[in-house]
């Protein structure tokens, strides 16, 4: 029997100290900790899958929580039964000790295990869609304050204002303003226009 972790964090930039900790403190082997920086997307992660070719029948595996081993519900309760009962692994799930294979492995022990398993997973695809939720009105609200997001736009060049002028006074055509502003043309007919609309807000005589 070999005893192994697998710690998985949603993105590049966030710290695995946690999860790596608590499986430290088990006592495992460095060369027997799997950790994948990914986004989680789908499960077509390398370390997981170098993880899955090398357990044995009564391996066991450990993860801090339940959400490690998915997104949704559906992915959670997949992986859950390739695990134990394709694999034959055993898995403990640290933040649940309710949820650890190696008890209980009579017909109510398993069917208390499968029980837990099904409500936590819920919960933990309910959490991510609450989240998902929140940081969508967040977004809606800075907007409607006028939060603007994205990368801010690119300065004018400076010729931009004196080729302007030409253009409307029709001495260079479309084509040659925007190349000699160095954009497209979609580019500069719209700095054009916003740039004309804010002026002829800021006309006293257009009030």
């Amino acid at each position: 029997m070999s005893e192994y972790g697998y710690i998985r964090v949603s993105s590049r930039d966030q710290n695995e100290d946690r999860q790596l900790l608590a499986l430290r403190a088990l006592g495992l082997r460095e060369e027997n900790i799997f950790l994948d920086k990914q986004s989680g997307k789908d499960f077509e992660r390398p370390q997981y899958k170098r993880l899955i070719r090398r357990l044995r029948r009564d391996d066991v595996i450990y993860v801090k929580s339940i959400d490690r081993l998915g997104r949704n519900y559906g992915e959670i309760q997949e992986q859950w039964r390739m695990l134990t009962r394709e694999k034959g692994a055993d898995i403990v799930v640290l933040d649940m000790p309710l949820l650890d294979t190696r008890r209980g492995k009579d017909l109510m022990g398993t069917f208390l295990s499968d029980i837990v398993l099904q409500v936590l997973s819920f919960v933990a695809e309910n959490e991510r869609s609450n989240i998902r939720q929140r940081q969508a009105e967040g977004i809606a609200a800075a907007r409607v304050r006028g939060v603007r997001f994205g990368r801010p736009p690119a300065p004018l060049p400076e010729n931009f204002d004196e080729v302007r002028q030409e253009w409307r006074e029709k001495k260079v055509t479309l084509r040659e303003a925007a190349n000699l502003c160095g954009m497209p043309e979609g580019t500069f007919y719209a700095k054009a226009r916003r740039v004309e609309e804010s002026l002829e807000y800021c006309d006293p005589t257009k009030v």
